[in-house]
């Protein structure tokens, strides 16, 4: 029991470790586009998001009993054999989110746990421990649906504000006032991420005292105090930052103008805040990622870079079992070498960490320089200067055309008329002076004559 309860300790400790990794690898969901249109400050972006991390924790626990009561049939392991392979499924997540935080990359932290937990399961247990019904309908469908249905939002939200603040009479739209909305639409993302990821991290520690027996598996709800650990530890990790992964959004995503932005944040939070209420797991990655293409896809002009999409997409389809194999690999050390394996996982993990954060520091990167290079991730998106016109402006530039050159037609025709006025006017003179000279010559003549006459 002794050894079952420091393994308790372990897993709280790695648990809330994976919770601080958690709220720094996910702040650029909900901060790299305010930060980027200037909307807010770097570091009171990242306050903010924290402030509303631990907030939206205790807002709901839905989430924490899809993973303390769902993925995992705990009845099925004893005790002294699940604790470990928690233990080795969250060095699975965490591995994977230091990773992917060194390179920039804005991966899944949900699905690095999920995938760590599972490939642990598999190797220190069976694949009959893992309820993959529940694995399908909480975690994998959400994932396939959740960012389409955002991107649908997003992509619905920026065509009606668009049409709402289009002008035709060349004055300003006003779309500059969109920058403030993202403040309120960035708070809700953050506000969406306690809510959700905060809970994971309830659920495993959760699960942990079950298993221990220091929790009556009857109730599902997290504990006060896991609760409190849980919303603070994610707020620490949020307020740190994660500047890597917000210069490889952020970045690319000045091009992206303000309503765009607030479109893409309010699908986001709405996406996010519904499935916590439904209890799914969801990757605010993912949401946000789908988002922002919505919303590209929403404005004319803009073009989506599939490519690069697709890229980003292999990264997310990795994460599950590349975190899975980190977890089956933590969890076979203990199979082979029992409590000693344990301790050797601890060792290992220990180094990895802390080499991957020495290598971080090579190229460091913070609030100062987050915005100062373009990541190709970021460029899931390209937005023109001008976008074309829209079909009401073509049909005005087509009428004042058309107008213009009635105008012009008839004032060509003016001129003619003018020009053949002037040559008739021109001729008619022509033969008055005619008329007069000829006048002139026959009274010369006459004149001429009668004084001949005289003569004789």
């Amino acid at each position: 029991m002794e050894t079952a309860a420091l393994i308790v300790v372990l897993v709280i400790v790695l648990a809330l470790f994976f919770d601080f990794t958690n709220g720094f690898h996910d702040t650029a969901n909900a901060m790299a586009t305010p930060i980027a249109t200037g909307a807010l400050k770097p570091k009171v972006a990242v306050m903010l998001a924290a402030s509303l991390n631990l907030v939206g924790a205790f807002l709901s626990t839905e989430v924490s009993k899809t993973i303390s009561h769902g993925i995992i049939r705990e009845d099925q392991i004893t005790p002294i054999d699940f604790l470990p392979i928690i233990f080795a499924g969250l060095i699975g997540a965490i591995v994977w989110n230091m990773l992917t935080w060194l390179l920039g990359l804005p991966s899944s932290s949900s699905h690095a746990l999920f995938g760590g937990l599972i490939g642990a399961t598999l190797v220190g247990a069976s694949a009959q421990a893992i309820d993959f019904g529940m694995v399908l309908s909480k975690v994998v469908l959400p994932a396939l649906i959740a960012p389409f249905t955002a991107g649908v939002i997003a992509f619905l939200a920026t065509r009606l504000a668009y049409a709402i603040t289009r002008r035709y009479d060349n004055k300003p739209d006003g779309r500059d006032g969109f920058r403030w909305g993202q403040i309120f639409t960035s708070s809700l993302v953050a506000l969406a991420h306690g809510t959700n990821d905060a809970q994971k991290t309830m659920g495993v520690i959760t699960l942990a005292l079950i298993m221990v027996g220091w929790q009556d598996a009857s109730h599902a709800d997290p504990q006060t105090w896991v609760i409190f650990a849980c919303a603070f530890t994610i707020a620490l990790g949020t307020y740190m930052g994660g500047w890597r992964i917000i210069r490889t959004l952020g970045k690319g995503l000045t091009d992206v103008k303000p309503a765009q932005g607030f479109s893409a944040e309010t699908s986001t939070a709405a996406t996010i805040l519904a499935s916590s209420a439904l209890g799914f797991a969801l990757s605010t990655t993912q949401v946000a990622s789908g988002s922002v293409i919505g919303s590209g896809l929403g404005r004319r002009g803009s073009t989506v870079r599939w490519g690069t999409v697709g890229r980003i997409a292999v990264g997310w389809v990795l994460t599950l079992p590349a975190s899975a194999a980190v977890g089956a690999l933590a969890a076979l050390l203990v199979v082979w070498f029992g409590p000693w394996g344990i301790l050797i996982d601890a060792v290992l993990a220990v180094i990895v960490i802390v080499g991957l954060f020495l290598r971080s520091r090579r190229d460091q990167v913070d609030a100062g320089n987050a915005m100062s290079e373009v990541a190709d991730s970021g460029h899931a998106v390209k937005v023109p200067r001008k976008a074309p016109p829209t079909r009401r402006q073509r049909a005005i530039a087509r009428e004042e055309a058309r107008l213009k050159a009635e105008a012009e037609a008839c004032a060509k025709a003016e001129r003619k008329q003018q020009k053949a006025r002037e040559k008739q006017q021109a001729k008619a003179d022509a033969r008055r002076v005619a008329d007069d000279r000829r006048g002139a010559e026959r009274s010369g003549s006459e004149h001429g004559s009668e004084g001949k006459g005289s003569q004789r």
